[in-house]
């Protein structure tokens, strides 16, 4: 896992709305030749012109919105299952949820610059472009390549609505929280966070409370109903008000 932690892999934008229609085409039946068909077309009018560099800027968004929805790793398969069964169920707001999880259980790197816009938030209620970049480069490297692709995510996480641009150059604020109550997509948002982890542990509370999940606000659901919901899941009792949630092996 350790490998894929450590890896960037966002390079480009990703809306909402282009993740959506994956999903939506692949509970459709359609297979990923006719998925990448249907996205070229559709994706062709949201870039400037149609020349050789775009075209190539939209392979490569068609090939993180596939590699989230349709090819994840192979670990993934039985998470990528029911975040589709989720979103056949769920309401928009909630759809919302399943996305972002998906996509930090694949990325990590979207987990980490959302950790990094979460602590922001708790510490001064806001987030600039410039304090998440330098995180960021302390924990991936001093690399330009970390600046220019935690730029992409946090332009998505204006896209998805979940961040909002203040006034300033570079600064953002946070959008109201979307309330997830439903059990099942807890224990799903529960497991898609320690995807996101090196270790693939943590302290449940820490997990229901993480900053990677800043949009939202969890309900706290007792560990043994978790377990039940999610057989993915294991418990470690740590002491008398204190569970660790681990990925089962």
């Amino acid at each position: 896992m350790s490998n894929r932690i450590n890896q960037i892999g966002l390079d480009r934008v990703v809306r909402l709305k282009w993740l959506d229609q994956t999903a939506t085409m692949v509970l459709a039946g359609n297979d990923i030749a006719s998925i990448k068909l249907a996205l070229q077309d559709d994706l062709k009018d949201s870039f400037r012109s149609v020349d050789t560099t775009v075209r190539g800027s939209i392979d490569k968004t068609i090939t993180i919105l596939t590699k989230v929805w349709l090819k994840p790793p192979a670990a993934l398969e039985q998470l990528r299952l029911e975040g589709l069964d989720l979103l056949t169920t769920l309401s928009r707001a909630d759809r919302l949820a399943v996305h972002w999880g998906m996509v930090m259980a694949v990325y990590p790197f979207w987990a980490s610059v959302a950790a990094q816009v979460g602590r922001l938030f708790r510490l001064q209620g806001s987030a600039s472009a410039v304090h998440v970049q330098r995180r960021l480069r302390e924990q991936y490297g001093e690399r330009e390549t970390v600046s220019r692709r935690a730029r992409y995510v946090l332009r998505s996480y204006v896209d998805w609505g979940v961040l909002r641009e203040a006034g300033d150059m570079g600064l953002y604020n946070a959008c109201p929280l979307l309330a997830i109550d439903d059990s099942r997509l807890i224990a799903w948002l529960v497991e898609t966070s320690l995807h996101a982890r090196s270790n693939g542990s943590a302290p449940l509370k820490d997990v229901i409370g993480s900053p990677s999940l800043f949009p939202f606000r969890l309900k706290l659901v007792a560990p043994d109903q978790l377990a039940t919901t999610s057989s993915r899941l294991d418990f470690l009792r740590q002491d008398l008000d204190s569970e660790l949630v681990m990925l089962r092996r």
